[in-house]
């Protein structure tokens, strides 16, 4: 589809994890396909509860300044709805039944737990979501070269992975995911500032010609290889590398963002 005259900018990472930096320009991505993968592919992702949960901990507003909220029990047992203030991550805001209400008023404390089991994102839901992130971060790459963009549209062997971020064909992608650092991991910047790392990607080529999408995500570590749902190379790339990750070991560049610890 013609993007020339598309009006609106593309983020490679949803504004909802915090992009304010990466960004495709008006042109690139046509106003359609944004509002598609907004809704059919990022959103699926963004709302599942292990990224609602993360969101709502790390308080990550959406575009519009909500964060999510969190079940939550008020001990001995009383269901509870957390709301966060994006502009003050101290204040809760917490909803509780009319049973849970006369419990609390005869306490002098209460103790709240967030709601365990919180599921995962299906493996469909985020292959396509890194799918999705991996075209766009090879576009935003070959910004820089004038026929970049064109070779990105035309080049036959992305057909497979155009195909599955925008319709969802083949059924299964599958993708690799491990945990590389903590999530409230600091790093002390040269000016002396902590800041935590929210997330940061970057493309591997393999020796054999393999292209592989990595991103991290508050230390975990996702990876989906762009030319075919097979994820053996990046495997056998991390047992040749002792099992480090290419966001950290031969990279040319990294791209991420990093936020004061909240």
């Amino acid at each position: 589809m013609d993007s020339t005259s598309s009006k609106s900018v593309e983020h490679i990472i949803p504004e909802s994890l915090w992009n304010t930096q990466h960004v495709l320009p008006r042109g690139v991505v046509c106003d359609a396909c944004n509002n598609y993968f907004a809704r059919e592919v990022e959103k699926p992702f963004l709302d599942s509860p292990a990224i609602a949960r993360l969101r709502f901990t790390q308080v990550i507003p959406n575009k519009r300044g909500r964060v999510p909220t969190s079940e939550a029990v008020l001990q001995p047992g009383f269901p509870a709805v957390l709301h966060r203030n994006p502009r003050d991550p101290r204040i809760l805001r917490v909803d509780l039944e009319p049973d849970g209400l006369r419990h609390l008023a005869n306490l002098k404390s209460g103790e709240l737990i967030l709601a365990g089991g919180v599921e995962m994102p299906p493996q469909r839901v985020t292959s396509r979501f890194l799918a999705k992130m991996a075209l766009e971060a090879m576009a935003y790459k070959l910004l820089a070269y004038p026929d970049g963009i064109a070779y990105l549209v035309d080049e036959p062997q992305l057909d497979l992975i155009r195909n599955f971020a925008r319709r969802g064909v083949p059924r299964d992608w599958p993708h690799h995911i491990r945990r590389i650092y903590d999530s409230e991991r600091l790093i002390i910047e040269s000016d002396g500032r902590s800041v935590q790392t929210v997330h940061e990607f970057d493309l591997l080529v393999t020796k054999s010609r393999e292209w592989f999408f990595v991103f991290a995500l508050f230390g975990v570590e996702l990876a989906i290889n762009l030319g075919g749902p097979d994820i053996d190379g990046y495997l056998a790339w991390l047992q040749e590398h002792d099992e480090q990750s290419p966001l950290y070991v031969d990279r040319n560049e990294n791209w991420g963002d990093v936020a004061p610890p909240g």
